[in-house]
């Protein structure tokens, strides 16, 4: 190699090895792209459940719509990160791109914009594969290119660019563009935003490379035993298992409450019109950029499993509670339905750790152990609006509810049981367990 070719290696792997409070500044246009594609995939979230009871179906039709698109999204997060991590990244982020634009279009056209219910409910769940590929793809590239003793904080920088694209921007916007378009015509535009996404991802993360796998690097498995892995992972580590069981429970809420609380705070009790819940919602989703990122650099210094047991389970359980019995109790009162929301919002992004535990568990199989950890998102997914639309008939929104936060209180005593060695950098991997 040439002096000047040398020279430019290290000058790009100077910069490929900066980081700015965690984040890997190399990835920054695959986080802003995140930002985007993710806007396109929550413009819908908040009032779709909504649009589909407006059409003529029920709230159980329109929870089995989401049960469906949970469930496929399920099995693509389970994949999605040992594909990126065998495969590359960016390849799988692009497939999903792709593949959520054409889906998306078939699901509006054929599905919702004939109202037809089995067309709505196949083409949303054949759409629910793409999202975790794009996502979970990225997800596995901060892994690598991350400092292990800061891999919290960078996982918190993810998240954030994933809430300002579909908690923030994707709960606001519509607020705006129903009374100005409609529920279709904002359906439709939000095909621009994952469009936009995609060419960030294509035109700007090129020349960023990603970190082979190491055992498929030495030769020890192949292509195909390292995607059996994100199976046989939860089988054989103890911690694996209990710790994905922990990472379903965490999210319930935020997967189900889309489904249940637009009929619940749009109720002739509750009081709120559709404009305003939206942007109750959004209130939820608007701090968490910095809470994300707050949280993972705390949680890199005061120990994972201590900030998600106390802040996250017992917190975010209370939390949930909360967001249901306040506007039962103020009902139509904006101030009281925001302090909720952001509650809500303080609590559940403590769980920003529980990305950085499953790579830390099996250092030798990051890619399949991040799969794991998306198999749990992804069962979560699924598993909150499955708890609403089994519930809902017998005990109602309050029921769900309920349960949701026994189950949030169940998943504090089983951290008891999780243990993972934390890196030392600024904190103590001792804190990790206790």
């Amino acid at each position: 190699m040439s002096a000047a070719r040398a020279e430019a290696a290290a000058r790009e792997q100077t910069r490929g090895d900066r980081h700015f409070l965690g984040m890997p500044l190399a990835l920054l246009g695959g986080y802003i792209a995140i930002v985007l594609c993710m806007t396109g995939d929550g413009i819908e979230q908040a009032f779709l459940s909504k649009y589909i009871v407006n059409l003529g179906f029920s709230a159980r039709d329109a929870a089995l719509v989401f049960t469906v698109y949970g469930a496929t999204a399920a099995l693509s997060s389970w994949l999605s990160g040992v594909l990126a991590d065998v495969f590359t990244p960016r390849r799988i982020m692009l497939i999903g791109v792709a593949w959520w634009l054409g889906f998306h279009a078939l699901f509006l056209g054929l599905g919702l914009g004939r109202a037809n219910l089995p067309l709505t409910i196949f083409f949303y769940g054949v759409r629910g594969f793409a999202y975790p590929l794009f996502f979970y793809g990225f997800f596995v590239w901060v892994v690598q290119k991350s400092r292990p003793h800061e891999l919290a904080a960078a996982i918190g920088w993810t998240w954030s660019m994933f809430t300002i694209g579909y908690g923030i921007v994707g709960s606001y916007l519509p607020s705006f563009t129903i009374p100005w378009i409609g529920f279709m015509g904002t359906l439709w535009m939000s095909m621009a935003w994952v469009m936009a996404g995609g060419l960030l991802i294509y035109f700007f993360t090129g020349g960023v490379t990603a970190t082979p796998n190491a055992a498929l690097a030495r030769g020890e498995t192949t292509h195909f035993a390292e995607i059996g892995k994100c199976v046989t992972l939860i089988f054989r580590n103890k911690n694996i298992a209990l710790a994905l069981i922990t990472r379903i429970i965490c999210n319930l809420s935020l997967f189900g409450f889309p489904v249940i609380m637009p009929l619940y705070y749009t109720s002739a009790h509750i009081g709120f019109t559709v404009p305003e819940w939206l942007r109750i919602w959004g209130a939820f989703f608007v701090v968490q950029p910095v809470t994300n990122v707050v949280w993972g650099l705390v949680g890199d210094r005061m120990g994972w499993m201590r900030q998600m047991r106390w802040v996250g389970f017992v917190g975010c359980g209370t939390a949930s509670l909360l967001f249901y019995w306040i506007p039962a109790h103020f009902p139509h009162n904006t101030f009281a339905a925001t302090v909720a929301a952001l509650l809500f919002a303080f609590t559940i992004t403590s769980f920003v750790p529980m990305g950085a535990i499953f790579p830390m568990m099996e250092p030798e199989h990051k890619g399949a152990a991040v799969s794991v950890q998306n198999l749990g998102g992804g069962l979560a997914n699924f598993g909150g609006p499955l708890l609403a639309a089994f519930i809902l008939p017998f005990w109602g929104i309050a029921g769900v509810v309920v349960v949701y936060g026994i189950l949030y209180y169940f998943a504090a005593v089983l951290t008891l049981f999780i243990h993972v060695d934390q890196p030392k950098g600024v904190s103590a991997a001792s804190l990790a367990s206790h």
